[in-house]
Order: structure tokens, then C-alpha cells, then sequence
């Protein structure tokens, strides 16, 4: 039987940025880059951290790369709305077992954002029955002048 291929990334970022501009791909773009994400092709995946993935300065990664990323996004047309978007990392007690990812978007200060993420990360180690080691999070908020948006990611990558 054949050994199946897998990638599995080693190690993780938290960055999180906003931006402005007179449309929404530009307002998003400008997000990417203030979070200095917007180097990568970045492939959306959903919320799991993988066992005994390491926190890592990101800037290793060369511009172009293909990078997995769990992200929180919002983009608002509405000028003066305030809006935000945060990500949290739940890691358990064991090494062994994988970690949770949450991310969210909402109409509020990046403190609620956060506390939300957080309490959503925390929730989601309990129900697998997973002892809590940490929580780590990110947000940001930003008042749209033009057209306004907001990223918060979880970068994942592999290091050999």
C-alpha cells in the first residue's frame, strides 16, 4: 500500500491589517498588505492547526509563494461604518493533538472582535475534550472612508 502525500505545515503566523481605497478589491488588497500578507498567494483553508505547529516570523517566505492561510475578512461600502476582523489560534495542553483556528468579520471594535474569536477558539478545544495550554489572537478595526476592509489570517507554512 502507498504511503499518502500530505502537506503539513509546521508553522504559523497571526498578522491581521486594513485599508481604503475607491473599490473593494483595492480596499482588500490594501488590507493584504498593511497585514503583509499581500506578498503571498494565499489558498483559504478552514481551522485546524496542526500538532506542535510553531509560531514563526513569516518574512522567510519569499514573495509569490503559495501559503495556506485561515482568515477573517470583511469589506464594507457603507462610509463611517466601523468594522473588524480577528483570528485565534486554541492550543492544547497535549503536543500531540491538533490545535483550532477561528476567524471572524463583524461590525465592531477589534476588542470584541478578539474577545469573540477567543472565547469561540476556546470553545471549540472543549468540545473536542482538549485541555486549554493558550490563546492566541489578533484583530483589527478600521472606519471606512471610501470603501473599507479589514483582514485577519492564520499564514501556515512548512520549514524542513
Amino acid at each position: 500500500m502507498t504511503q499518502p502525500i500530505v502537506y503539513l505545515p509546521n508553522r504559523y503566523a497571526l498578522v491581521a491589517g486594513a485599508g481604503d481605497a475607491d473599490g473593494g478589491l483595492n480596499a482588500f488588497d490594501r488590507a493584504l498588505q498593511s497585514a503583509e500578507g499581500g506578498q503571498y498567494n494565499l489558498v483559504k483553508v478552514t481551522s485546524i492547526l496542526p500538532p506542535a505547529a510553531v509560531a514563526s516570523d513569516h518574512s522567510c517566505l519569499p514573495a509569490g509563494a503559495i501559503v495556506f492561510a485561515a482568515m477573517g475578512s470583511e469589506t464594507s461600502y457603507k462610509v463611517g461604518q466601523q468594522i473588524a476582523a480577528s483570528v485565534a489560534v486554541g492550543i492544547p495542553k497535549d503536543p500531540s493533538l491538533a490545535g483550532v483556528i477561528m476567524e471572524g468579520h463583524f461590525h465592531s471594535s477589534a476588542a470584541e472582535a478578539e474577545a469573540r474569536v477567543r472565547k469561540m477558539a476556546e470553545e471549540a478545544l472543549k468540545d473536542r475534550n482538549y485541555e486549554v495550554l493558550r490563546i492566541e489572537s489578533i484583530a483589527v478595526e478600521h472606519i471606512v472612508k471610501q470603501v473599507g476592509s479589514v483582514v485577519a489570517l492564520v499564514l501556515l507554512w512548512r520549514e524542513e
